[in-house]
């Protein structure tokens, strides 16, 4: 079986369509992580809903620090439940389950696992995470998740389609750190998280930046950014007594700020699709 995890934010731009080729008739669930951040309003499936050719989706609308737990409670008896009934894989008198957990990067693939050991097994995290993508490098070996069933994971590092179908996709990956920052550059995700922001109305970067009204140009937000966070930096100004050292406020910084507070649901509950 698999377990397949998109990010809420991009629920339909998160799925590799060529993973989901792969898997064909195999039994497999679509974990969407990270609701606690996504628009209620622009849900794309209800929490155990079921879709077709036997794929079945999961998810969480708990606050962040309970999500992955509520998505583990239901992780287990759902992959027990969708192998005992595919008559495929009734062959072998072995009553253990082995899951490959799959996704693009930086979905929660090994905060998922932690999550499922720390809940059944009681036991620290087994694999390494991190906020940025490419955390995990290779297929790791099963891990045991529980004990009752017998069940172990397996780690795998996220994998993105060979070539993205249009530029947005892109740009909504890597606003939800699928891809490196500085391979798109923070001002240009900055600039159209700006855009997506306003395209849905969701203006809850002016009252936290202070600025007076909703504006359709970056440099601004980003200068309240900078005013707002502390985010400047010294630079040498040659002058006729010398060099003098003046602070200037730093729109890489404050890019890099506002990417983050999107990522952490400061400014509201966003979902890129």
């Amino acid at each position: 079986a698999a377990a397949l995890l998109s990010s809420a934010h991009i629920p339909l731009s998160g799925r590799n369509p060529v993973l989901q080729e792969m898997l064909g008739i195999r039994p497999h669930i679509l974990v969407l992580n990270k609701m606690d951040l996504a628009d209620p309003r622009r849900q794309p499936v209800s929490a155990g809903t079921r879709l077709v050719g036997g794929l079945q989706a999961t998810a969480c609308r708990c606050q962040q620090c309970l999500s992955l737990l509520c998505i583990s409670l239901q992780i287990v008896p759902l992959v027990a439940k969708l192998v005992s009934n595919s008559p495929r894989y009734h062959r072998a008198e072995s009553t253990e389950y082995s899951i490959l957990v799959i996704g693009v990067p930086n979905v929660g693939k090994s905060s998922l696992i932690n999550s499922l050991r720390r809940l059944h097994l009681k036991k620290g995290k087994a694999t390494t995470v991190g906020g940025e993508p490419g955390i995990t490098k290779a297929v790791l070996t099963r891990i045991q998740v529980c004990e009752k069933p017998l069940m172990y994971l397996v780690d795998t590092p996220g994998v993105l389609q060979p070539r993205l179908g249009d530029v947005e996709t892109g740009m909504k990956l890597a606003l939800c750190g699928a891809i490196h920052d500085h391979l798109v550059g923070e001002d240009i995700m900055a600039d159209y998280l700006l855009y997506t922001l306003n395209k849905q109305q969701q203006f809850g970067y002016v009252q936290r930046y202070g600025l007076a009204e909703a504006c359709d140009h970056i440099e601004p937000v980003l200068r309240h950014v900078a005013l707002a966070q502390g985010r400047t930096q010294k630079v040498k100004v040659l002058t006729g007594t010398g060099n003098v050292n003046v602070t200037m406020l730093s729109y890489p910084a404050a890019a890099y700020e506002f990417l983050r507070d999107f990522r952490a649901g400061r400014l509201g509950r966003v979902t890129l699709d």
